[in-house]
């Protein structure tokens, strides 16, 4: 019988912590925000926690965060193996953590009467050990509330340990940056670019005569052999290590025709195989 999940969840405020935990509650967990850690043992043994997926959202909210105490008190409980502990760390760029508190006009907890910048930058230095000790860093500088859902459902599913390994496919635009999410990167840009064909140009990857056109570039048939050569006997060892969430990004200029292409032609190679990977075009409905 698999132990029953503990995540401890951790971060910079303004990172999506309070969102996190509600949708580990969603996934079925019994969630508690700002939980003091010298409870944790009395909540575990109580009989409404004990048969249930627990969730405790820790930060520097609490006048008692204390780095140590949070490193010692994952380290003590995962020693005990009673539950199937992890640590979950969740970080934003500087920017987006500032425009995140200026749009709801909230204070930082570390900045009360200075500015926003100041008490970031505690704060990163304060949690910069429990960051390098966590299980799962999750940056939401780009992810919508949707794709941090699907990443926390990903690594925090119910028997997420019996489960196949959960993977992402995205397609994506160098031009917007390589998703910070993305575990591996491959990059299609020595494709011929369909961009230059002005039939090809406003369609996408998704499109008969963009993948016809794609198709028709003698590399690309060869970097496919070798791109599906190389991940599946990879994505078994994955699982075997105990890694529960994939993302393998693709991207390519525009992010709407090579890359995308490419995504949907590696999908239907998996799903054949057994897998069930979940497709992201990130650019697909932005403009070039």
């Amino acid at each position: 019988m698999d132990k029953l999940p503990l995540v401890l969840l951790t971060g910079l405020s303004g990172a999506g912590l309070s969102t996190a935990l509600k949708v580990l509650e969603d996934l079925g967990y019994r969630a508690f925000d700002n939980f003091p850690l010298q409870l944790v043992d009395d909540l575990l043994a109580r009989t409404s926690a004990a048969s249930f997926p627990t969730a405790l959202a820790v930060d520097t909210r609490a006048d008692d965060f204390q780095t140590d105490t949070v490193l010692q008190t994952v380290a003590r409980l995962k020693a005990a193996g009673q539950r199937a502990v992890s640590l979950i760390f969740l970080s934003a760029d500087d920017a987006t953590l500032t425009r995140r508190f200026t749009e709801t006009r909230r204070r930082h907890p570390l900045a009360i009467d200075r500015p926003i910048e100041d008490g970031i930058r505690k704060e990163q230095h304060l949690t910069y050990s429990i960051r390098m000790a966590a299980d799962v860093v999750i940056d939401t500088s780009e992810l919508s509330v949707h794709d941090l859902k699907r990443i926390l459902t990903g690594h925090c599913g119910e028997n997420h340990e019996a489960k196949p390994l959960t993977m992402t496919l995205q397609s994506f635009s160098y031009k917007r940056g390589v998703p910070r999410e993305a575990d591996l990167v491959f990059d299609v840009r020595f494709l011929n670019n369909p961009h230059w064909d002005e039939t090809c140009r406003p369609l996408t990857g998704r499109d008969k005569p963009v993948q016809d056109y794609i198709d028709r570039d003698e590399g690309f048939a060869p970097f496919m052999t070798h791109l599906e050569q190389l991940l599946l006997p990879l994505l078994p060892r994955y699982s075997a290590e105990g890694k529960s969430y994939l993302t393998i990004a693709v991207g390519c200029t525009g992010g709407r025709h090579r890359s995308v292409y490419v995504v949907e032609r590696l999908a239907n190679t998996l799903k054949n195989k057994g897998f069930s990977p979940f497709v992201v075009h990130r650019e697909q409905d932005r403009p070039t």
